[in-house]
């Protein structure tokens, strides 16, 4: 065959593999496959990296024989050319067979001599006091730590990459992130780590436009070994942000580096990102870090006192442990009172100073609502769910709880409207101020509304809404 028909004969197993996947894997995983070669009724395809070959693998594999089968005919056989990249080389592939795993390496085309230069010493950003020795595990947190520590072990070279941990504000991700980065600086010294926070990421890529050397802003990051991204919901609506980082992590992921990032929800719950972005977080290890239990929480107390040498009784331990129940910081920052109030005033940690301590910060009335707080209360109060908020969706009941949201939102929060658009349902700014025009309106000459209206604004601030 010609290289043209085996490219029209792959262009059809293409149009029967559309028929029979989602949009989106048809886009994520058959898309970037290129055809090379057919010979010996053998089709030659490349892929973009060894963790795509092993998902097609597994996922498709039936799916891509029978089409196989059906276009190029019976017993054709399929074998991959994946890109790899070895430091020491020009970049290469290795040819995989279908079904055998066997591998194959195929010599360089050309022989390019790539000239060592040296790339200078890079301050990882990472806190040493965060570190798997002082991040307690539980049973909330411990498939996390488990795959935290096999990358750690070995970066880029497990099925975890990239590695994704999501969970609520104060659960221990910034602690998990840095323990895994500096286990492989301590494992690995000539690895280039590097932590940095999504919004200090977008500050210098926004600096790097202003100044024109947005080029050599990506090909810093393109020199990293592992990235840890933290908080990456902060991309949410920063397209322009969002492409450069698509890009960075296409490169880093093909070349076999390693990636971590973190974010207060889930991939499928990130309004506001792309869809090609969203895939890519779901390609490796997905890892939720949910809130401590009461167990928990009493270990990590029990460590904190431990290392700052304090003396605090068991029961007073346990109270903690058991009314603080979100946040692990929270939990600290209590230890820290106690040890202040016991310093300054000369007097002993008892049940009485924990329960003023603690009642200051269970009860905190200026708690700062979020958006995601808005929603879970909105949906609940209409008896929607929170996807069919992020979904298109025109069924009355959903379109007023969006429009509360939208409403609620701009009323809570210092976000603009399309910040706002972005996190509720992907809107653009103008149906933000249009709902927040038909709430107005409706609150103006609908006294059942205004009641309902209150009462999520009750359940929001807990009892202290706002008028």
């Amino acid at each position: 065959m010609s290289e043209l028909n085996h490219v029209e004969l792959w262009n059809r197993c293409l149009d029967v593999i559309k028929d029979n996947v989602s949009e989106q894997a048809y886009k994520t995983w058959f898309l970037p496959i290129v055809p090379l070669e057919y010979k010996e009724k053998t089709l030659l395809v490349q892929v973009p990296s060894q963790f795509f070959y092993e998902f097609l693998e597994d996922k498709y594999l039936d799916l891509l024989r029978k089409t196989l089968y059906k276009v190029f005919g019976e017993g054709t056989k399929l074998m991959y050319d994946v890109v790899v990249n070895h430091s020491s080389r020009p970049e290469q592939t290795v040819q995989m067979e279908s079904t055998k795993r066997a591998i194959i390496e195929r010599k360089p085309v050309m022989n390019i001599k790539v000239p060592n230069i040296p790339i200078p010493e890079l301050d990882p950003h990472l806190n040493p006091d965060y570190n798997f020795d002082t991040f307690i595990e539980g049973v909330s947190n411990k498939l996390s730590r488990s795959v935290g520590e096999a990358v750690a072990q070995n970066p880029a070279k497990t099925i975890f990459n990239p590695l994704f941990i999501y969970g609520a504000s104060g659960v221990g991700k910034t602690h998990l992130a840095n323990a895994i980065g500096t286990k492989i600086k301590e494992l690995y010294p000539t690895k280039r780590v590097l932590y940095v926070s999504a919004h200090l990421f977008q500050v210098q890529y926004t600096d790097s436009v202003r100044n024109n050397t947005t080029n050599d802003f990506i090909n810093f990051y393109q020199n990293i070994d592992v990235l840890i991204i933290d908080d990456i919901q902060e991309f949410a609506g920063l397209t322009k942000t969002q492409n450069t980082f698509f890009h960075i992590f296409n490169q880093l992921h093909q070349n076999g580096k390693q990636l971590i990032l973190t974010s207060d929800r889930a991939p499928v719950l990130l309004q506001g990102m792309e869809e090609r972005l969203i895939t890519r977080f779901k390609w490796g290890m997905v890892a939720e870090l949910e809130k401590p239990t009461v167990e928990l929480r009493k270990n990590i107390l029990l460590n904190k006192i431990h290392r700052d040498g304090l003396q605090i009784p068991m029961d007073v331990v346990n109270f903690i442990a058991e009314n603080v129940s979100d946040s692990v910081r929270d939990l600290e920052g209590i230890v820290i009172s106690l040890m202040a109030h016991a310093t300054i005033y000369n007097r002993d940690i008892d049940m009485e100073l924990a329960k003023r301590i603690v009642r200051k910060v269970v009860n905190c009335e200026n708690k700062q609502v979020t958006v995601d707080d808005i929603i879970a209360t909105v949906c609940g109060h209409f008896g929607v769910e929170a996807k069919d908020i992020y979904s298109k969706t025109r069924k009355s009941e959903v379109v007023q709880a969006r429009q509360v949201a939208m409403y609620l939102a701009k009323s809570y929060t210092d976000l603009s409207a399309a910040k706002i658009g972005s996190l509720i349902g992907n809107k653009d700014h103008a149906t933000v101020l249009h709902a927040c025009k038909t709430i107005k309106a409706q609150l103006e000459v609908d006294k059942v509304f205004q009641n309902e209206l209150s009462e999520i604004k009750q359940s929001l601030k807990g009892g202290n809404g706002k008028a």
